[in-house]
């Protein structure tokens, strides 16, 4: 075989490499790591991919189609808060999002045990000013939930977690339509569109209705969102939209809000 040739299979195997880490997520540091490879060559060893803002029983699907389990499995992992304390608080947004390379035979038990632990560790790494450090990790999680569903992407996570934070010390209600999607989400569509009538379904997640944070996360946010949720922009706005190329307009006022709404629709 020519040197080119073999130089072209070279490229080929590393582009393929690449495409895989890039949609796995895993970081080059693996690439370096003799056990992820023995890990990518292992029979028993499974990868599941859990993607950042879906529900627990999205995550359920998620890991359950990968690790072949049925119905009441994925059901016992959604419920793992009632192996964990036997009551009724559910875990939705301590489901961590990553990759993960587990054996192909991991229990619900252990899987959701793992994501937890992960979760935890995860929230250590981020960076909490000192004016935030009072923040306990349930109320974080939640602004972190919200901001992962309402976000057009990365950039807009840290305004978006201002705007949050200025209504809840201002004692307005939130008004998110993402809050609004869990509340009505369901097999079919866990998140539908929203019409302006869903403003009156009379749910503890309904932040048009109801004043405050709802009583749990509405995903399972990934490690941008938690680090915004810390660390919102400062900022004087109060409301915001996307526009049809998903770029985030925010203003101090109603009126302004209207203004942007006629502006950019």
């Amino acid at each position: 075989m020519k040197w080119k040739h073999v130089a072209v299979l070279v490229l080929l195997a590393v582009g393929c490499l690449s495409a895989f880490v890039f949609y796995y997520g895993f970081g080059w540091s693996d690439l370096a790591s003799l056990s992820f490879y023995e890990n990518l060559a292992n029979p028993s060893i499974r990868i599941v991919k859990v993607d950042a803002g879906l529900r627990k029983e999205q995550v359920a699907d998620a890991v359950g189609d990968e690790l072949g389990w049925n119905t009441d499995q994925k059901t016992q992992f959604e419920n793992a808060h009632l192996a964990l304390s036997g009551t009724n608080t559910s875990m939705e947004g301590y489901y961590f999002p990553k990759t993960y390379m587990v054996g192909k035979n991991e229990s619900p038990d252990d899987m959701s045990q793992l994501m937890f632990s992960e979760m935890n560790d995860e929230i250590k790494t981020v960076t909490k000013p000192k004016t935030t450090k009072i923040i306990n990790e349930d109320t974080a999680l939640k602004i972190a939930s919200i901001i992962q569903r309402e976000a057009a992407g990365n950039g807009d996570m840290r305004l978006i977690s201002g705007i949050i934070w200025n209504r809840l010390f201002a004692g307005m209600k939130l008004q998110m339509d993402a809050t609004l999607q869990y509340a009505k989400g369901t097999p079919a569509d866990w998140w539908p569109p929203v019409d302006p009538a869903d403003k009156n379904i009379d749910s503890p997640y309904n932040t048009y209705l109801y004043p405050s944070l709802p009583p749990t996360p509405i995903a399972n946010p990934g490690i941008a969102a938690i680090s915004a949720a810390y660390n919102p922009q400062t900022t004087s706005c109060l409301y915001y939209l996307h526009d049809k190329n998903g770029i985030i307009h925010c203003s101090a006022t109603y009126a302004g809000h209207l203004a942007n709404i006629s502006k950019y629709y």
